[in-house]
């Protein structure tokens, strides 16, 4: 799957998300991006996109989206460490038509998926 960390992911949550092509929005060039130019841009060469915007729901219509979301309620490395596995379990969960939300502690993760994305 390839995999676009929107700013704010942590960086360290790179290597724990293995089998999978990562880049970021900074790699890329699209720090300045808004959200619609961003989702479109991504939804080009990318199955999932993982941000920490919790707004980006209410913000954006995401309906005919052809791009997973997966939106980590936090964006401190030291709490998200102690969930890795839930969070790469709810990566390996995103595809068409489920949407996974985990629940861990106070530090959640939830995910948008837009129709038409293909899972590859």
């Amino acid at each position: 799957m390839r995999i676009l960390f929107d700013q704010g992911t942590p960086l360290p949550l790179k290597p724990h998300l293995v089998d999978h092509v990562i880049e970021t929005v900074f790699e890329l060039g699209w720090s300045r991006l808004k959200n619609g130019e961003l989702l479109a841009a991504a939804e080009d060469s990318f199955n999932l996109l993982i941000t920490t915007d919790q707004q980006l729901r209410h913000q954006q219509n995401l309906a005919e989206r052809k791009l997973s979301i997966l939106v980590l309620m936090t964006t401190s490395w030291p709490h998200l460490k102690l969930h890795i596995s839930e969070i790469a379990e709810a990566v390996e969960q995103m595809g068409v038509g489920k949407i996974p939300r985990t629940q861990f502690e106070g530090i959640g993760v939830s995910s948008i998926i837009a129709s038409g994305m293909s899972g590859t």
